[in-house]
């Protein structure tokens, strides 16, 4: 029977939704900057891991591409921060994939044989064509990016196309690196601000995890006036109910979720569309099993699900926490306000009476500056700090519970 009807949940990282619930005021707004005559905004799409970033920036392509716009990106990963020239090779490749259908007449060849009229010489504007412009200009990184992008709009403004959409995802993992004189974030800007200024439509849609924005007006502050920043949380209780009722209403669809199932999920899950997807698969996978074999359907098997869960979602980044960053991370999650913002001064003042080796302001500081390079904590603003994986207070409780797998949250001293 599972042939017949497969699991339509999916859970991972960027995979379409079979049912996208809860974005339309979002995707509103992008309409609003796609609406630009002159880019003013540029977009970020920012949110914890599991909102939904890389598939809401995928849903963007088509409808830009329907507003007469052409697209390019893709992830912006670690490498690109090692270099300016990255940078500039990233965007030329993505680049040409677009430009790739112009040709330019580069002149005429000869013709053998007499009265033999000459050959046009076309020139596709691919990425050889891209690289070899980029090399040949004169100046800096910033001023030979600038020129091929140049050249471009004048292809482009030659179509029905309104302007490109640059479009990358993990954003964060771009920064400027000053002890090796490499600031391709910096170059990132400066280019876009330039070419915008002169009325170029080129737009950047950066997605990225909470720390992006912050790092932009870090390297330049003219990126605060640049963006319109959407921040994407937790689907409400009716998108929830959404996100896991509509992808099963069909016809010959054997499972069903009651209202009491729908609460259920949505509670576990907190809202967020990949833990919703992940539950709602092994719900199916479970249920559609008890019915090929003639069985009633049982109820949610909640401990099991949370097991797993915590095996493949939380259980690697927790791997690599030291004993003493654990420590923290649990001291935290016992904070009334775990699950929004949190100071070094709550941290140090609730170690003092949870544990025998409380945290001073410094270690803490140490601590969170190392949990946030490894990805399991973010700086929101100024002396404030979040999760930057959701529910993970939960689960950082649930191990404090077990006291197992070698852990020293409650044998400190």
């Amino acid at each position: 029977m599972d042939n017949v009807f497969p699991n339509p949940f999916k859970p991972g990282a960027g995979h379409m939704p079979p049912y996208l619930a809860g974005r339309e005021d979002e995707e509103r707004q992008f309409r609003k900057l796609l609406s630009q005559s002159e880019i003013l905004e540029n977009l970020i799409l920012t949110g914890l891991r599991g909102v939904g970033k890389t598939v809401l920036l995928e849903t963007f392509k088509p409808m830009a591409i329907q507003e007469g716009w052409l697209w390019v990106g893709t992830d912006f990963s670690e490498a690109i921060s090692v270099s300016e020239q990255n940078l500039a090779l990233r965007l030329i490749t993505d680049l040409a994939v677009v430009t790739s259908v112009f040709t330019l007449n580069a002149g005429t060849r000869p013709q053998a044989g007499f009265g033999v009229p000459d050959s046009p010489i076309v020139q596709q504007v691919n990425y050889a064509f891209l690289a070899n412009m980029y090399e040949q200009q004169p100046g800096l990184i910033t001023d030979k990016l600038k020129a091929v992008l140049e050249f471009v709009w004048t292809l482009v403004q030659q179509t029905d196309r309104k302007g490109i959409v640059f479009a990358y995802d993990e954003a964060q993992n771009l920064s400027d690196n000053a002890g090796k004189e490499q600031y391709p974030l910096s170059v990132l800007l400066d280019v876009f601000q330039s070419l915008q200024r002169k009325k170029i439509p080129f737009m950047l849609a950066l997605s990225g995890l909470p720390t992006l924005f912050p790092k932009l007006v870090d390297a330049r502050t003219f990126a605060e006036r640049m963006f319109r920043v959407v921040n994407l949380g937790q689907l409400s209780g009716p998108d929830s109910a959404l996100a896991i009722t509509k992808p099963i209403e069909a016809s010959n669809c054997p499972i069903s979720f009651s209202d009491v199932s729908v609460e259920v999920i949505t509670e576990l899950s907190g809202g967020y569309p990949y833990f919703i997807q992940f539950i709602c698969r092994e719900v199916y996978d479970v249920w559609i099993q008890q019915i090929g074999a003639g069985q009633e359907e049982s109820p949610i098997p909640v401990a099991e699900i949370i097991r797993k869960l915590d095996t493949d979602f939380f259980a690697g980044r927790w791997a690599n926490a030291t004993d003493r960053q654990r420590e923290l991370m649990w001291v935290i999650s016992e904070l009334e306000n775990c699950d929004s913002e949190f100071s070094v001064q709550e941290i140090v003042l609730k170690s003092s009476v949870m544990i025998s080796k409380p945290f001073t302001s410094s270690h803490a500081n140490q601590i969170l500056s190392a949990l946030a390079n490894a990805g399991l904590i973010y700086r929101n603003r100024h002396g404030k700090y979040m999760f930057a994986v959701p529910l993970m207070a939960d689960f950082v409780r649930r191990q404090a519970d077990i006291g197992t797998s070698g852990m020293s949250l409650l044998t400190t001293g």
